[in-house]
């Protein structure tokens, strides 16, 4: 199969402990509460099935190339009983701020050194993650960004009493909304896996070669768990299905992604879609314009979402987030523009567990 271009894949990386790093709408994580840009008001998203409140699920930064915005995604979710296991148990809202608005909301951009957002032109069509440094590999970019923004806390300032009292505000109103233990989100291209399954393929075919020969049975690599094959021929006997088999396929070689990036990719449905079922994708309801696939939560994230005393909460196989083509944003808005999610249950989450 050849490898898919331009895919990020998320996976979950080291916790995040508020006392220990300080988060902003630069962060990429699971849970915790959400990081708005200065001079949003912070929603309070409810579930269209129950009218309960939604606990924050992911949060996502990701600007666009020539853009002069930061830009952020936030998905929401219910956890009351089987509301998360469809859409209407979902939302998700966008967010941005120009670029030389601060994470502290002042209007003078912060020291490259101290804080470093990436530029907008490094999203989507050259960049190959999400804030991270390459030399840092998967996680350290991330924590290291924390570390040096807890450094540079007191030579910012100390926070004004407004945005103090506004945060008191926010903790009293959320007091019985369910929190999610927070992550940070490392990433990796989709294609350098690929690149790692072509090696294996080979190595397999250089033992199959070499048992014809010899006239005997070696089953190392088989046995050993290089096994995405393996796994994706009993997934396919045991569902029959096309689409689950194509997406245990598809992500064989990292089972633990949490989450899947391509705007204007193509979708990875985990069971067969209803017919037409891009009719189902609304306009804008900011602009009228349409909508674009931009990425998709991916079943691995089910064990994450816990309560800080422990327990799962949500249930769902996969949420497709699909967003405005022109990222439409009116300056100096203060709120934040919903997009529209698309949610599959997991025909076999145990899988994933």
């Amino acid at each position: 199969m050849a490898a898919p271009d331009g895919t990020l894949v998320g996976v979950c990386d080291s916790e995040l402990d508020p006392d220990r790093h300080r988060s902003s709408y630069l962060t990429n994580k699971v849970g915790g509460q959400p990081d708005w840009f200065p001079g949003v008001c912070p929603p309070c998203p409810r579930c269209s099935r129950c009218g309960a409140p939604l606990s924050h699920v992911v949060q996502v930064y990701c600007p666009l190339a020539a853009s002069p915005y930061h830009r952020s995604l936030h998905l929401f979710a219910c956890p009351g009983p089987g509301c998360s296991r469809g859409s209407q148990g979902w939302r998700v809202l966008r967010s941005q701020g120009l670029e030389d608005q601060g994470p502290q909301g002042g209007t003078s951009r912060p020291d490259p050194a101290k804080e470093a957002p990436r530029p907008a032109t490094d999203w989507c069509d050259t960049a190959d993650d999400w804030g991270l440094e390459e030399e840092e590999g998967w996680g350290g970019g991330v924590k290291k960004e924390q570390e040096e923004e807890e450094a540079a806390a007191p030579e910012a300032g100390s926070p004004s009493l407004s945005s103090r009292l506004q945060e008191l505000r926010l903790a009293e109103s959320h007091g019985d909304l369910l929190v999610f233990r927070s992550f940070f989100i490392s990433v990796v291209q989709e294609s350098d896996l690929w690149g790692e399954e072509d090696e294996l393929e080979h190595a397999q075919e250089l033992l199959r070669e070499y048992e014809g020969r010899e006239g005997v049975a070696v089953r190392t690599l088989e046995e050993g768990g290089g096994g995405g094959e393996e796994k994706y021929e009993k997934s396919r006997a045991r569902h029959g299905d096309a689409f689950f088999s194509r997406f245990m396929k598809r992500i064989s070689l990292c089972p633990q992604q949490i989450l899947r990036y391509c705007r204007g990719g193509r979708t990875l449905f985990i069971s067969e879609p209803p017919p037409h079922v891009a009719r189902l994708v609304s306009a804008c309801g900011s602009c009228g314009g349409p909508r674009a696939f931009e990425l998709q939560l991916m079943p691995a994230l089910v064990s994450l979402l816990q309560r800080t005393q422990g327990g799962v909460e949500l249930e769902f196989g996969t949420v497709l987030v699909f967003t405005c083509v022109s990222s439409c944003w009116t300056p100096g808005s203060g709120s934040a523009v919903e997009e529209f999610c698309f949610v599959q249950t997991d025909p076999d989450q145990q899988l994933f567990n």
